[in-house]
């Protein structure tokens, strides 16, 4: 009986769920925020073409420059589990194209991982992983343009199965 009791218990542990994914990217994995960015030319409507938020592609999302070094956003939020109203203003922090915002996007660091040299479509994230995103200026975006965000999405450790269109 004694033998029995450990056999019985690694079993139990062996039909144990498995512990839930923390967040959408790989947190051993590098990941790095555009260098050369213009803010002027990040300002304005967004759209969001992918994200990990079932629900929210499509969802447009408005950063409007407020002089003062932060963006004020608008729109629709696609950084929780379901989307939301995005509010709140976003400071750019730097180096490059990094925010900090005061309230939407769940107060994570919100980094530009990539934009295209004419700012049509970029990809979002964060170093936690908790949300990932591309979003675009027109939709649909470029096939050209959307493989090659789903390209950085996946050097920057995102599990590109999360995050759906």
């Amino acid at each position: 009986m004694r033998r029995l009791i450990p056999a019985l218990l690694c079993l139990l542990a062996a039909c144990a769920a498995p512990p839930p994914e923390q967040g959408l990217r790989n947190r051993e994995a590098m990941i790095s925020s555009a260098v050369v960015f213009d803010p002027a030319r990040f300002a304005g409507r967004w759209h969001v073409a992918a994200s990990g938020v079932p629900g929210c592609a499509g969802a447009a999302q408005d950063w409007a420059l407020d002089g003062r070094g932060a963006y004020v956003l608008s729109g629709i939020d696609c950084a929780g589990t379901r989307p939301a109203h995005l509010t709140g203003r976003a400071v750019i922090t730097g180096p490059g194209a990094r925010f900090a915002p005061d309230a939407g996007f769940g107060r994570a660091p919100v980094w530009v991982l990539w934009v295209d040299q004419d700012y049509r479509i970029a990809v979002l994230g964060t170093p936690e992983g908790q949300f990932g995103m591309i979003v675009t200026r027109e939709l649909p975006p470029r096939a050209d343009l959307m493989a090659a965000a789903q390209e950085v999405l996946a050097f920057n450790g995102y599990d590109l199965r999360r995050i759906g269109r």
